[in-house]
């Protein structure tokens, strides 16, 4: 009997000194990958890819059934927030990854309230780290707070298939890609929509299926125009700027142009999955350099997806090879 009960003791003791504790799971490189490669000044560097997350703490659960892990099957979209925070949007599992390094808090968000996710997409960050994901097949934004709880969603019926996401926090305002509808929404943080542009065509600000935007630190949206191949320039209200892209297979084309981001010196960054790789372009829309190619080393790709920039770092979502690969960009070194 006391024995048992000092075996009981013991257990409450473990549980309560032990934490679960979690950690990414990446491969890094142990010699440089830069491009360009020879030359003097490289502006991209590889620095590692993140195959899925792991239980690095001890817990109770852990010592009987084990450290937990989760990997990555079908990543789409990758974004980071202001603390360094990750969240991925997997189609296959259909959950989002929410990784939190300052607090070593892993959560694998499968439900929105009573619903189940099935197909998210497009991903955001706001400045209270409150996290926007798109469901394309439930046809709804759902918004969870910094602790990945879910708070609601919107709008209801309005969207016919929203996939991209991008926030422009100096205006509150979370702009959709409806991709079914070829329009772009913007909505404000309470999910009312305050105003939408695009209609279905090929002329200036009219879309053929776009997919992916991104907000850029110049305040301009960048908007993948995906079966028009190629990349459209907007205002905060939507008026439309300039657009590049055409349709071919040498260098600067498009033959399936996805994730479209922008760095702080206006460089543009363009994933075309059937090309399997990463095309930069200045701020006028010329071809600068290419990064990847179809392979499953590192900054090759197969079949890759989203692309997201947060100050030097750059995340693309290298979808087949079933992890992200994070990049590097040496700004200081080409300025």
């Amino acid at each position: 009997m006391r024995k048992a009960r000092f075996c009981l003791i013991a257990i409450a003791l473990l549980a309560t000194a032990c934490t679960s504790q979690w950690a990414m799971k990446t491969e890094s490189s142990g010699t440089q990958v830069l491009w360009p490669a020879l030359s003097e000044k490289p502006r991209v560097k590889y620095v590692q890819s993140i195959n899925g997350f792991e239980q690095t703490g001890t817990s109770v659960k852990s010592l009987i059934f084990g450290k937990a892990e989760s990997r990555l099957l079908q990543p789409v979209t990758a974004v980071s927030g202001s603390d360094g925070r990750i969240a991925v949007s997997d189609t296959q599992a259909a959950c989002i990854h929410l990784f939190i390094p300052s607090e070593k808090k892993y959560l694998a968000i499968t439900n929105a309230g009573s619903e189940t996710l099935l197909s998210p997409t497009g991903l955001a960050f706001d400045e209270a780290r409150s996290l926007y994901v798109a469901d394309s097949a439930l046809q709804k934004v759902f918004v969870f707070d910094r602790d990945g709880s879910y708070l609601f969603s919107f709008p209801g019926t309005a969207f016919k298939r929203p996939t991209g996401l991008a926030y422009n926090s100096a205006k509150k305002i979370l702009y959709v890609v409806d991709t079914l509808a070829c329009k772009i929404y913007a909505v404000d943080l309470y999910g009312e929509i305050l105003f939408s542009f695009g209609e279905r065509g090929e002329k200036p600000g009219q879309f053929n299926f776009p997919t992916h935007i991104f907000w850029s630190p110049s305040g301009l949206l960048y908007i993948t125009d995906a079966m028009n191949f190629r990349v459209q320039i907007f205002d905060a209200s939507g008026n439309f700027k300039t657009a590049f892209g055409r349709h071919g297979d040498g260098s600067g084309d498009f033959s399936m142009p996805k994730g479209v981001a922008v760095d702080k010196l206006g460089t543009i960054y363009v994933v075309d999955m059937l090309f399997d790789n990463v095309q930069l372009f200045n701020e006028t829309g010329e071809f600068l350099l290419t990064i990847g190619s179809r392979g499953y080393g590192q900054g090759e790709f197969w079949l890759p997806n989203g692309i997201f920039v947060n100050d030097n770092k750059m995340y693309v979502s290298d979808t087949f090879n079933q992890r992200v690969q994070v990049f590097e960009l040496l700004q200081d070194e080409y300025q």
